[in-house]
């Protein structure tokens, strides 16, 4: 975790958090500058950012949108008021509307970010400075220490090459808390191609297939939010096992980026899990990541106790062999 300590101070009211990486500063700058890769990591697991501007100067503004996987959407801008590459730029950072405007009720804050070289690497201090101390306290009530630690737990990944990351390691496992787990693949082939793998039913017949000795029997796939889809599987011949499927309606769909659907087992009513796919693609090869919502965590543990993992990753191995050729 690379966020190794906050400070609330409501004397001096400010909030200051320390983060250590293992990357040089150059890198770690690259990643905080470019809208891009913060794409990737500003925002919380399942509340990724999109940065609609970003005029990296003096007096130039950024502005990003959160969105949460149930089509939940909050949106800062940032007024950069000060930028010394690589090692220090500031902002006022504001909580916006619709149109870009500042919110009222909503506290602004002056941020500043501070990148010094370490042994391992770099170290960050965060500094944020409000105007009074019901502003810090309204921040840190609203969730900013817990967000920012699982945002930035997101940038080891950014800040490695992707291959270097995840290739060769398989389907990993990844236990966030008692409710939702993340799990990654790397994939040897083109978002755009991925992405339409998981969303035709024509491709997806001939990879999502699990274990082999199993066949995909019905493939009704999610179009449009709103969208309901089915998918059933049943072994072949004397496979043991029983037949089974899933279904779920799409929340989000901002193709060919990410992708959340609700999914239950067919003919029940629960318990249903909340599925945020997101494909991030680097010199030819995409990231697949799945964070999962189970409504608890007896839920989380009999879901995966099934061979879950296993069965994904005999999937992305057909899946690179016979679409992504």
């Amino acid at each position: 975790m690379p966020v190794t300590d906050v400070i609330t101070d409501p004397e001096n009211l400010t909030l200051t958090i320390h983060a250590d990486f293992a990357a040089p500063v150059e890198r770690v700058w690259a990643a905080y500058s470019d809208p891009r890769q913060l794409e990737r990591f500003w925002g919380p697991p399942g509340w990724p950012a999109t940065f609609t501007a970003f005029d990296h100067t003096v007096g130039g503004l950024a502005q990003y949108r959160l969105t949460g996987p149930r089509g939940e959407k909050s949106s800062g801008r940032w007024e950069f008021t000060r930028i010394e590459a690589p090692t220090l730029f500031e902002v006022l950072d504001s909580f916006v509307d619709d149109a870009g405007q500042p919110m009222e009720g909503f506290p602004a804050m002056r941020m500043t970010l501070e990148f010094s070289p370490t042994a391992e690497g770099t170290r960050m201090v965060g500094t944020s400075h409000f105007d009074s101390a019901e502003a810090l306290e309204q921040v840190v009530a609203m969730g900013v220490i817990e967000g920012t630690k699982m945002a930035m737990s997101q940038l080891d990944t950014v800040l490695q090459d992707l291959r270097a990351y995840a290739q060769g390691k398989g389907t990993r496992l990844e236990l966030l808390d008692d409710t939702h787990v993340r799990i990654t693949r790397l994939v040897e082939g083109p978002r755009e191609l991925v992405w339409r793998a998981h969303n035709e039913p024509e491709l997806i017949r001939q990879w999502m297939l699990g274990p082999d000795g199993w066949e995909m029997t019905e493939c009704v796939a999610a179009v449009a939010v709103g969208d309901t889809y089915r998918n059933s599987w049943a072994p072949v011949g004397d496979t043991p096992g029983q037949a089974f499927g899933f279904e779920g309606e799409a929340l989000i769909i901002d193709a060919p980026r990410r992708a959340v659907t609700t999914e239950r087992m067919q003919g029940t009513d629960g318990p249903t899990t909340l599925n945020d796919l997101n494909l991030y693609e680097e010199d030819g090869a995409t990231l697949v990541t799945v964070l999962i919502e189970y409504p608890d965590l007896a839920t989380r543990d009999m879901i995966l106790a099934t061979g879950m993992v296993d069965g994904m990753e005999a999937s992305f191995r057909r899946l690179e062999a016979a679409v992504l050729v």
